[in-house]
């Protein structure tokens, strides 16, 4: 089996990749502001509270909207190469014109954040303008590969990024369901709650399985070719799209502003998930019998794939254990999305030859996934043990309630943690922006 991306053809994968890597320099610039606001010792030296909601509403959604979706869009237009292309143009000014109207947007007024589930909001017009530009893009990005279906001459290479684009087609129509069910005569968090859990639910899967695919792209790069046969790996990656099926169920058997929807939405994440698990081991079991040669040019995508398999297990393994509205929560999450983050800085490393640049620092580019990794673990611990302590999500400074050593340790570790994965990241953005913006290429 070999899993390779073919970079012909493709003129705007290289602006989907720099749109990618502004949006995390934008997120990382917030994130500082973040960690800084829950560190004991820290947190009491500026009243950060209304800043900390504000700050978190837009740093997520850059750091995981936007930059996922960009690479999700980089990844679909490599799949697409010459067909379509007009599709592609429109949808990246699109894109490029709703991540710009979002940075802005806390520094022309918008505020009033509201920290609901998956896309937490701003009540201002102009977020609202960003975000639906931005989702715009990606539908017609997405409506853009399902004309295009999977080819035997792709193979592999053809079957993940299609079937992501179903998830998230699939996901932006469940948004379009819920708004219409949605009673709009409520409180506005209960409201942005409601709308965004199904979609949210479902658009994960996608994120799971450009993250399969990203794990198998540097798995091959490494050299360690998997003697599973390629129609097993085909089969395994359709069979992920059965969850969407019983997302279908739910959206049929019960109402979008039911408990039951969130119950339903909730389990499904946390089971629907198992249909990873055979093409994660798979990855697992090539990487650790794999006798492929080591050389600076493939240290770096070996350290991202090590590291994205630590952090996505570990996130995975928490979400089982979260009990109650607490830190825990988080701790899931960041682990799954950190492990998500980390599979895609490992194929930027890999595509950034292949698109023209320079090749990056390899020396820095080793080191950081580790960094960043070794930061973002520590955190995602801090934030487990807190939260076994009681200690809530989504508060700052003396709001926390850090009263007994254990939870002040735990969310030390946290801030301590998190502090050095902010390194890493930066080590990421300087190696990127080292090569694509000192590189002679005409992109």
């Amino acid at each position: 089996m070999n899993i390779s991306i073919s970079t012909d053809q493709s003129p705007f994968a290289s602006s989907w990749l720099k749109l990618s890597v502004v949006s995390l320099i934008a997120a990382g610039l917030f994130s500082l502001l973040l960690v800084l606001s829950r560190t004991p010792g820290i947190q009491d030296v500026i009243p950060w509270l209304d800043f900390f909601h504000t700050a978190l509403v837009v740093h997520v959604n850059l750091s995981v909207l936007i930059w996922f979706m960009s690479f999700s869009c980089l990844f679909w237009s490599l799949y697409s190469r010459e067909k379509f292309q007009i599709i592609d143009r429109l949808a990246l000014y699109l894109c490029i014109a709703g991540t710009s109207i979002l940075i802005a947007s806390p520094f022309l007024g918008a505020g009033k954040p509201l920290l609901n589930n998956y896309i937490p909001v701003l009540q201002h017009p102009l977020f609202f303008w960003a975000i639906g530009l931005f989702a715009l893009g990606v539908l017609l990005q997405t409506i853009r590969v399902l004309l295009i279906l999977p080819s035997a001459k792709l193979g592999l290479s053809s079957y993940a990024p299609y079937i992501a684009a179903i998830f998230t087609f699939a996901s932006l129509i469940s948004l379009y369901i819920s708004w219409l069910q949605v009673p709009d005569n409520i409180e506005s968090l209960i409201y942005y709650e409601y709308l965004f859990w199904g979609s949210g639910h479902i658009l994960q899967f996608s994120h799971t399985c450009l993250l399969l695919f990203s794990w198998l792209i540097l798995t091959n790069y490494l050299g360690a070719f998997s003697s599973f046969k390629s129609e097993t790996i085909k089969w395994l990656f359709i069979s992920m799209l059965l969850p969407l099926i019983y997302a279908v169920y739910i959206y049929a058997s019960y109402d979008v502003f039911s408990p039951e929807h969130r119950v339903e939405f909730t389990d499904l994440m946390k089971y629907g998930g198992l249909f990873a698990l055979p093409l994660g081991l798979i990855v697992v079991w090539d990487l650790f019998n794999s006798k492929s040669e080591k050389n600076k040019t493939t240290a770096a995508a070996r350290a991202a794939l090590v590291c994205s398999i630590i952090l996505f297990l570990a996130g995975g393994i928490i979400g089982f254990l979260i009990h109650g509205v607490n830190v825990v929560i988080p701790a899931h999450y960041h682990g799954s999305i950190v492990g998500v983050t980390l599979a895609f800085m490992g194929v930027a490393y890999y595509l950034l030859p292949k698109l023209g640049y320079n090749n990056p620092d390899w020396k820095m580019a080793r080191i950081q996934p580790y960094v960043y990794g070794a930061g973002q673990l520590m955190h995602i611990l801090g934030l487990a043990w807190s939260g076994g302590y009681g200690v809530q999500r989504k508060t700052a400074g003396s709001a926390q309630g850090l009263e007994n050593l254990p939870e002040i340790i735990g969310m030390g570790l946290m801030g301590f943690g998190g502090l050095i994965s902010i390194i890493g990241g930066i080590l990421f953005l300087v190696v990127m922006i080292r090569s694509m913006w000192t590189s002679n290429s005409p992109h």
